[in-house]
């Protein structure tokens, strides 16, 4: 399927790896310029470098090459969002596609996070994917097309109690999208939607896995193998298909979905809303 977006500018946050690299490489491999962005320069090139490739011989089989941008600053800053807006051979803020990722905050004890802790960790996870929606949303309006997609968690509809911070951040960013996305823009052209993930075999989960281990008092192999059986699917996903859902919520096609919460765990969620 033509997703109808070739040629049209993304921005992806946390695309050196993860689920930011997959709907990096899904945008690409449509033909969509990319700037992806991450804090480690080293990481972020070499995933690039990747791309750039396998974009190239997507182009030989009929596409134009899209341009592969990297920006290697931390996006929770107004100095790493300037960055990126002033980028040589970049859109500015006029992006067609913005797609908000950052990593999440750390496992814990709810008892043990200070002001600080929870401060970082709705900069991170609320008030920067706010800011980026701010500095691009009118100019997509403006020009009758545009696509944020916020990576948030599945988190947000089945909290897991050793993941508060992020609890507590994403859902605040969706209470938002939900008023954002059904203003004035929805009739222009622009949609807004979170799309949430279940357990992917990333180095996120690899992160949290100790501490749910130590919880249960089992190894990480156990906790691992416990988690997948418990996944109708029968296993973690992988970015790629992750990315693919994300392409699709950023295409042509997806214009009549807007203020969405899209859930991909598998099957994992029990309920029936």
């Amino acid at each position: 399927m033509d997703l109808g977006i070739a040629g049209k500018w993304a921005l992806v946050g946390g695309a050196s790896k993860g689920l930011g690299w997959g709907c990096a490489r899904a945008l690409a491999l449509e033909g969509v310029n990319v700037v992806m962005v991450a804090r480690g320069a080293e990481v972020l090139e070499a995933a690039a470098k990747e791309l750039r490739f396998e974009a190239m011989v997507e182009a030989a089989a009929g596409w134009k090459t899209p341009q592969i941008i990297t920006v290697a600053v931390d996006i929770t800053t107004e100095a790493g969002r300037e960055a990126i807006w002033n980028v040589a051979g970049g859109p500015g803020k006029n992006y067609d596609i913005v797609v908000t990722n950052a990593g999440g905050p750390p496992p814990g004890d709810f008892r043990d996070w200070d002001r600080e802790a929870w401060i970082k960790a709705i900069d991170g996870n609320m008030l920067t994917p706010i800011e980026l929606i701010k500095a691009t949303v009118d100019g997509m309006a403006a020009r009758g097309f545009g696509r944020i997609v916020n990576i948030t968690s599945s988190a947000v509809k089945a909290p897991i109690d050793v993941l508060g911070l992020s609890n507590g951040a994403r859902s605040g960013l969706t209470g938002f999208v939900a008023g954002a996305s059904r203003s004035k823009i929805a009739g222009q052209g622009v949609t807004i939607n979170n799309l949430l993930p279940g357990k992917f075999d990333t180095d996120r989960i690899r992160a949290t896995l100790p501490a749910m281990a130590q919880k249960q008092g089992k190894t990480v192999e156990e906790m691992r193998a416990i988690q997948q059986a418990q996944i109708p699917a029968g296993r973690y996903g992988n970015p790629q298909e992750f990315g693919a859902i994300c392409a699709f919520l950023c295409s042509q096609h997806a214009a009549y979905m807007t203020g969405q919460n899209v859930l991909a765990d598998g099957g994992a969620y029990p309920g029936t809303y």
